[in-house]
């Protein structure tokens, strides 16, 4: 079985990108460096009684993406209460709009953000009424 059961998040700037995360979604961290041998911090994303996965954030190992490149990987997307709230959050911790806010008509507003670190995240919250 292929099941995702946990993410890595690739960052320059280890502070930088905990505070972001952790303002924006109310991510807590735990340091794993040692077993890592790097900075690596376990993103714990929620309670455990709560659908969803835990990850991390990890020293990136090259260059980081370049703005309006093609994805190139992954992109996580995170489950809101107030997509609004949030994009507010986003934007006042340093993050950027990669694709404004949209319609998954009769399901969820949806958009994607460029975070601290110049990775592409998208935000997504259910909504019946979206049109």
């Amino acid at each position: 079985m292929g099941r995702l059961v946990h993410f890595e998040i690739h960052v320059d700037d280890m502070e930088r990108a905990k505070v972001f995360y952790g303002e924006v979604f109310g991510w807590s961290f735990q340091d794993w460096s040692d077993f890592a041998g790097m900075p690596y911090f376990g993103a714990v994303t929620g309670d455990d009684s709560e659908p969803g996965i835990n990850g991390a954030l990890m020293q990136r190992q090259s260059a980081p993406p370049e703005v309006g490149q093609a994805m190139n990987g992954f992109a996580c997307t995170m489950g809101v209460e107030n997509y609004d709230a949030t994009e507010e959050k986003i934007l006042a911790n340093g993050g950027t709009v990669a694709m404004p806010k949209y319609a998954l008509p009769g399901m969820a507003w949806q958009g994607y953000y460029i975070d601290t670190e110049g990775n592409v995240f998208g935000i997504h919250q259910p909504d019946e009424n979206a049109k």
